[in-house]
């Protein structure tokens, strides 16, 4: 189905389901879908603070689900329905190896890599990863992730007829080459900037 059929259907709400699945371990679109909700609250002149808040609200109760099926069903419970979503034990013995050296960041920047955005809960949980810090540190990563992907989602909606017309007259191939130097751009002012 369409993220945007689903925002139409089910308004502020589809901004926390889609994350609220994908969190809990389930490969989903959670970021497409929360994406589509803050560019449909921007179309509709709707509230992306509504947005942002049902985001984060699904991001925190997934990522619950997901830690406690790790510590209820642990490696066993993942490699049973690891196969389902082409997960092979050693890609769970690499995941666990990550986690056990950087498992406080691991859980922060969770929300931004995709594919630990759907396993990160699931492996803190596996790691018996105290509850409090897990929460702690999920709530925070997860507030940045919605605000963040909100906002651009917002932005995105509030410019559609732009971008529109920027891919119109330029093509998709022009989009890209415009992408492309802006990153390229962004990268050489940061690499000048250390030190």
């Amino acid at each position: 189905m369409n993220p945007t059929a689903i925002v139409d259907a089910l308004g502020y709400p589809a901004a926390g389901l889609g994350i609220l699945i994908e969190s809990a371990g389930v490969p989903f679109p959670g970021e497409a879908l929360l994406l589509a909700a803050a560019a449909w609250a921007a179309a509709r002149h709707h509230s992306i603070v509504l947005v942002i808040l049902f985001g984060f609200l699904g991001s925190v109760a997934g990522a619950d689900i997901g830690y406690y099926l790790g510590r209820r069903g642990g490696r066993p419970f993942v490699e049973r329905f690891g196969h389902l979503f082409r997960i092979r034990p050693e890609h769970i013995a690499r995941a666990e190896l990550f986690f056990a050296r950087h498992g406080d960041k691991a859980v922060l920047a969770a929300r931004f890599i995709l594919g630990l955005r759907t396993w990160g809960s699931m492996l803190a949980g596996m790691a018996h990863m105290p509850f409090w810090r897990f929460q702690l540190l999920s709530a925070l990563g997860g507030l940045a992730w919605a605000t963040a992907v909100g906002v651009a989602g917002y932005l995105l909606g509030s410019n559609l007829s732009l971008i529109t017309t920027v891919i119109r007259d330029v093509g998709i191939g022009g989009l890209v080459v415009v992408v492309v130097i802006v990153v390229i751009a962004v990268l050489a002012r940061r690499r000048a900037a250390r030190p």
